[in-house]
């Protein structure tokens, strides 16, 4: 079995072969949120595979993970409970299922959910640090477009 390289890192590598891809980060009270969303059709076949993701140019994925700031590193990923409600542009909203993945020291947040090709959706996010009760809100919007 082939070793899986870390979520983040494959949707790095993504961004930079791929125009179809989103990703911004929001700074807040000491932390990164990193968001980033795409269509499931442009993850490698067997990257998609490894993580049960279904590949299609009708479905969206958003990818959060949460990153507590530490001075001259690059920051400690951290444990959260993420929640994702999306709005698309006739005003319907609905709730996004996350899931979390663990690999070695990365923490990240994944949820997929159907789009129409050429549809921008809007993502209100809120971040609740683990063994905190204030959550961290930011939002991100997406424009999904299939290969």
């Amino acid at each position: 079995m082939h070793s899986k390289l870390p979520f983040l890192g494959i949707l790095l590598l993504l961004a930079a072969a791929q125009p179809l891809f989103a990703e911004d980060s929001t700074r807040i009270d000491g932390y990164s949120i990193h968001h980033a969303t795409l269509t499931t059709d442009t993850l490698a076949p067997e990257i998609a595979k490894a993580y049960g993701i279904t590949r299609s140019p009708n479905r969206g994925m958003i990818n959060i993970s949460l990153i507590k700031e530490k001075p001259g590193t690059t920051g400690t990923a951290t444990a959260a409970k993420v929640e994702v409600s999306l709005k698309r542009l006739m005003g319907q909203q609905e709730e996004v299922g996350m899931r979390e993945i663990r690999e070695g020291s990365a923490i990240y947040y994944l949820g997929v959910f159907g789009v129409v090709t050429g549809e921008k959706v809007a993502f209100d996010i809120k971040v609740t640090p683990e063994g905190s009760t204030e959550a961290l809100k930011t939002s991100t919007s997406g424009e999904f477009f299939g290969r």
